[in-house]
């Protein structure tokens, strides 16, 4: 039963070869490197699509004592979220309330795995703003939390759980540098291949159309 499956499976593959190879035959050389150029084009947007997608997040926790403010996050220079967060007064034994406002905002952004900077910007509406960064090392498929605390006199970032160690931290750090750079490199190219392709069809599509068109009333001509 098996051999005649496979029996059946490889006649199917070949006549499907035999199809795609008379086909191909069919098709001219300049439209066959067209196509080569633009399969190779697609796979080099794969490529960097691979490169450049996230694959880790970062968990913001930030506790603040205000009635409002804006809260900005970058991540290598790149902004990542912005949004606006509120504070209520705060109630002594639950039922007191005091002059003290507090509020908190738990966000998860996606990042890709590597080393990264990370900027928080806390603008209050009632108070100055307030700035200040950290690097931190993500895993592949992975989530860190920065706990983020915001006061109207200080602003502090530090990470919840175990850290990575120097060396690992310095080598994802040149991974994630390599893969920056490769991504913009494969961009480039499949750019330049889809502007190359662009201009070949608007270039040869008017000939070709042209030429069909003129041999068409010719075929109708017959012997009177």
């Amino acid at each position: 039963m098996n051999r005649e499956i496979l029996a059946q499976l490889r006649s199917k593959a070949e006549f499907a070869y035999q199809l795609i190879r008379r086909w191909t035959a069919r098709v001219p050389v300049k439209a066959r490197i067209v196509l080569g150029l633009f399969l190779f084009a697609a796979v080099i947007m794969a490529v960097y699509t691979a490169l450049t997608a996230r694959d880790a997040s970062l968990h913001l926790k930030l506790q603040h004592g205000f009635h409002q403010a804006r809260v900005l996050v970058w991540v290598d220079g790149d902004l990542a979220f912005s949004g606006k967060v509120t504070g209520s007064a705060r109630k002594k034994f639950g039922l007191i309330p005091t002059d003290l406002v507090q509020g908190s905002l738990s966000q998860i952004i996606p990042v890709r795995s590597g080393q990264h900077r990370v900027r928080v910007r806390v603008e209050p509406d009632d108070a100055g703003p307030q700035e200040d960064s950290v690097s931190g090392d993500f895993a592949a498929d992975a989530e860190r939390s920065l706990l983020v605390t915001a006061r109207h006199s200080s602003l502090s970032l530090s990470w919840q759980g175990g850290g990575s160690s120097s060396a690992a931290a310095e080598a994802s750090s040149s991974f994630g540098w390599l893969s920056r750079y490769a991504g913009s490199f494969f961009l480039t190219i499949a750019g330049s291949l889809m502007s190359a392709i662009a201009g070949y069809v608007l270039r040869e599509l008017p000939g070709r159309l042209g030429s069909s068109s003129d041999s068409a009333p010719k075929a109708e001509i017959g012997p009177q």
